[in-house]
């Protein structure tokens, strides 16, 4: 397996970071808005350019100024892609010109050991281009012109980089697919403190503040020889709250994607406020997005419910019929079992149950009796294959599609579930009839 070199994008706030990530990258996934401050944690993609594959970070404004209460966090998470980058791109405001923070930054980029990159953005307006001679003053070296937002002089840039990259380290170990973990909840639930916890590391900003997290971030990790993408997500809000052009917007469409390349949903509640509506209904986003569901109840040392009550209730109003796990990351109480109840998962997710099986387990079911019937023709099942894993898919061979009927279908899935340990597991069942075999 290769570990990629790594490519940090650094700067003041609302300079165009994250553009110049969505840039380099080829993708839309940093969230980017007019307004300042809106990148907080540490995003990270592939890129490729001249033939080299590097990772790309996205960080926070930089603002060593600033009394906010954020901006010391978000500050570390610069800091700590610094640290860990071969390359950092310094990216500043042309119309700006040179300020103070940009000289403690340029300071802090000297004394460290990365090779520093100085891009002056904006270069395509008159007025930034003729202020491009200042920026020598930080200095970093020649300032390369560009803009983030035209592609203008990016290629040149990039030709800087990869001339300075350090080649890829060649690890042992086998490549296998990734597993993709993603937490999701509510606003200020605790989703970061989880993933943050799960890492042992202060991977992402965790604050009191509802609404921290604005975008889906990744971090790879392994866990008993099994790579692992886990990703923390930005709290979802009632649909009503989500307008068109507005940030959450945004950010829950960056979230509903992290569900939909995920293997397996962490939906994250808060104990102390009790099973509300909007947990149900991200749960059920999970299980339309196709992911393996677990529903985890954090802050359970101040909590005062009855579980056994909450799981019944999800029993009820989520056809998957998620597990649930009482934990806190406060206390760390459960926090063991939250990766190997999430592997097992994976495992039940993406594994295939033999024909064999299935049809020993359809003849018992048949021997019940109870099928549907109409017109005096009752509803034949002659046998069942599963032919597809990551959700499950299972094609039924019977008689007449025009027999099945919603609550029927709903009884096998439950069944199979019940049958084949499949709690919290997405079921697809296609049925198949003779007039659509001999047709």
């Amino acid at each position: 397996m290769r570990v990629l070199p790594r490519v940090a994008i650094v700067g003041y706030p609302n300079v165009g970071k994250s553009t110049l990530f969505n840039r380099i990258t080829g993708t839309r996934e940093a969230v980017v808005a007019p307004e300042s401050g809106v990148t907080r944690d540490r995003k990270e993609g592939v890129a490729e350019w001249g033939g080299r594959e590097f990772v790309v970070v996205d960080t926070g404004g930089i603002d060593t100024r600033s009394q906010e209460p954020l901006a010391g966090l978000v500050r570390a998470q610069a800091e700590a892609a610094m640290e860990e980058a071969a390359v950092v791109i310094f990216v500043v405001d042309g119309l700006i010109g040179v300020g103070r923070e940009e000289m403690d930054t340029a300071r802090a980029l000297n004394r460290g050991s990365a090779h520093a990159i100085l891009a002056v953005n904006k270069i395509d307006i008159k007025a930034a281009a003729d202020r491009i001679h200042e920026f020598w003053a930080l200095g970093l070296g020649e300032p390369l012109g560009v803009s983030a937002e035209h592609g203008l002089s990016v290629g040149d840039l990039l030709d800087l980089v990869v001339a300075v990259l350090p080649e890829p380290i060649e690890e042992d170990a086998e490549r296998q697919p990734s597993i993709g973990i993603t937490i999701v909840g509510r606003p200020n639930v605790g989703k970061s403190s989880l993933l943050n916890a799960l890492l042992g590391s202060e991977r992402v900003i965790v604050s009191s503040i509802p609404g921290t997290t604005r975008d889906a971030i990744d971090t790879t990790v392994q866990h008993e020889g099994r790579v692992i993408n886990l990703v923390d997500t930005a709290g979802l809000r009632r649909p009503s709250r989500r307008s068109g052009e507005s940030l959450e917007f945004y950010s829950s469409v960056r979230t509903m994607q992290a569900l939909r390349r995920s293997d397996v949903a962490l939906v994250l509640t808060d104990a102390s406020e009790g099973l509300v509506d909007l947990d149900l209904q991200i749960a059920y986003e999970a299980q339309r997005a196709g992911c393996a569901t677990i529903v985890l109840f954090n802050k359970w040392d101040i909590a005062d419910m009855d579980l056994e009550m909450a799981a019944e209730r999800i029993g009820v109003k989520v056809k998957m019929r998620p597990p649930c796990l009482a934990v806190s990351c406060r206390t760390g109480y459960n926090l063991d079992r939250v990766l190997p109840m999430a592997m097992d998962r994976y495992e039940t997710y993406s594994s295939r149950i033999s024909t064999r099986a299935l049809n020993s387990w359809l003849a018992g079911l048949r021997a019940r009796g109870g099928f549907p019937h109409r017109s005096g023709k009752s509803l034949k099942l002659f046998y069942i294959v599963q032919y597809e894993t990551s959700p499950p898919r299972f094609k039924a061979m019977i008689n007449s599609r025009s027999l099945i009927t919603r609550s029927f279908a709903y009884y096998l899935e439950n069944r199979l579930r019940e049958s084949f340990g499949l709690a919290g597991v997405p079921v697809i069942i296609d049925f198949e009839g003779k007039e659509e075999r001999y047709s």
